[in-house]
């Protein structure tokens, strides 16, 4: 079987590489010219574990294949997924232009029949608009061609992306055809072997899936952050609270760690877009625009504490930062907590000095040169005031903490991803500041600590 998967992104690059690798032939097209001629020589555009390895064997063996020429890359596909970026625009809702200039090259170069799934990530409709994109570039063409529209929708994590799809929790498909369905099934038949479920539903309904799936994680960590904000005021500990609540089958232990807010590629925008879906349809999303609430003001959780501590003057402080992806094991930044953290220290005067173990280049683009970039951890604590955890890193979990104290100004952490326990941090005399625990009561001056 051959496909072809158009955008050569994050979800169209992880799509084709475990397609190739049991056996199908995968054809990738991009219009960025300078990015397939990267990947053809083996320089991936972004990081995720295992996917260069991966690319390059499948390339080797001739299963995997770049181009910017969709016109041949359609030539003997039965099945063409569209993974094309859906921005969104000003008012939250996804831009779609993208896909429909995909529904449209299909429409003017296919010559069988073929099954045209949608992978990006798009709001409930949006297949009615890829088949009549389709059908009217066939009226132009004066040719009857048959085919069928599908909706797959994604659910990678980054960072586990790739066992993600291999061995995947479900698979979610919306078609309209037995025969969109029977070549569905052989497609994912590699990866159903073990058990993993392929739930077939209408087009609408898979659209509305992922959505709807995406918005329920983003509110479980709206939730807990809220909660833990709480927690700090009335001096109950919220990493006390998670497991109390998680050992509830119900609720259970994922997405309820509290930190600095939600980033990345997906939840930010499909909540946003999710949102703007209901206002289209005259029905307000009350719980959804509270979680978008939340996480934005989460995100200035930390730079509070980093602002009080200092006596609301952050004027020359230098501040050393440690991780400056969304997450651990990606060097994606969009909507990462640490812009906006970024953006209010040098706002407030304060320098900044930062360490990420894959996102720096990535940083530079966001943050040029107002801030500086360090490629080893501790170097960015010499003559620091002090240090902030945005990501957790693992390297970040068992650090040295005897040359964190000798190089700080200032013997303070400050903890957005909750990695440390307060009462170790107690004995070995750091003023720690992490979210959903009271801290002002394990402060122990740095003269008085056994590693000053």
């Amino acid at each position: 079987m051959k496909i072809t998967i158009v955008g050569s992104g994050y979800v169209g690059l992880v799509t084709g590489a475990c397609f190739s690798e049991v056996g199908i032939d995968v054809v990738c097209v991009d219009i960025d010219q300078n990015k397939i001629a990267n990947l053809n020589k083996g320089i991936i555009p972004i990081y995720e574990p295992g996917l260069e390895d991966m690319i390059t064997r499948n390339m080797s063996k001739g299963r995997l294949s770049f181009t910017t020429n969709i016109a041949e890359a359609v030539k003997g596909s039965e099945v063409l997924f569209i993974s094309v970026g859906t921005p969104p625009d000003e008012d939250g809702s996804a831009d779609l232009k993208y896909v429909l200039a995909v529904a449209r090259d299909c429409g003017k170069h296919m010559k069988d029949y073929m099954l045209v799934v949608t992978k990006s990530t798009v709001p409930v409709g949006t297949s009615k608009k890829v088949k009549q994109a389709i059908q009217e570039e066939l009226i132009k063409r004066d040719v009857n061609i048959p085919f069928d529209v599908a909706s797959n929708p994604e659910f990678l994590k980054e960072g586990a992306a790739i066992d993600d799809f291999l061995k995947p929790d479900r698979i979610v498909v919306g078609l309209e055809s037995q025969r969109a369905e029977d070549l569905m099934k052989s497609l994912y038949k590699p990866f159903t072997m073990n058990g993993h479920p392929v739930i077939f539903m209408d087009i609408v309904s898979a659209e509305m899936t992922k959505y709807a799936a995406n918005s329920m994680l983003a509110t479980k960590i709206s939730f807990i952050n809220d909660i833990a904000n709480l927690c700090e005021i009335v001096g109950a500990d919220i990493n006390k609270v998670r497991k109390g609540i998680g050992s509830d089958s119900r609720i259970g232990h994922k997405f309820i760690y509290p930190g600095i807010g939600y980033g990345g590629s997906c939840f930010p925008k499909d909540v946003q877009a999710l949102i703007r879906t209901a206002g289209d349809y005259n029905y307000e999303l009350k719980v959804l625009k509270a979680v978008e609430e939340v996480n934005n003001s989460q995100k200035l959780v930390l730079f509070t504490k980093i602002k009080n501590y200092f006596n609301g003057d952050l004027k020359g402080k230098t501040i050393a930062l440690w991780g400056l992806s969304f997450k651990p094991q990606t060097d994606d930044m969009r909507e990462a907590p640490s812009l906006s953290i970024v953006k209010n220290l040098l706002e407030a005067g304060a320098n900044v000095k930062a360490y990420d173990p894959v996102a720096i280049e990535e940083a530079k683009h966001h943050f040029g040169d107002t801030i500086a970039y360090y490629e080893d951890q501790y170097e960015t604590l010499i003559d620091a005031d002090c240090l902030a955890i945005l990501t957790e890193w693992p390297e970040f979990k068992f650090p040295n903490f005897r040359i964190i104290s000798k190089l700080l100004n200032f013997p303070a952490i400050f903890d957005g991803r909750n990695i440390y326990d307060k009462d170790e941090m107690k004995q070995i005399g750091f003023e720690y500041f992490c979210i959903g625990v009271d801290t002002s009561n394990t402060v122990l001056k740095f003269e008085n600590s056994f590693i000053g």
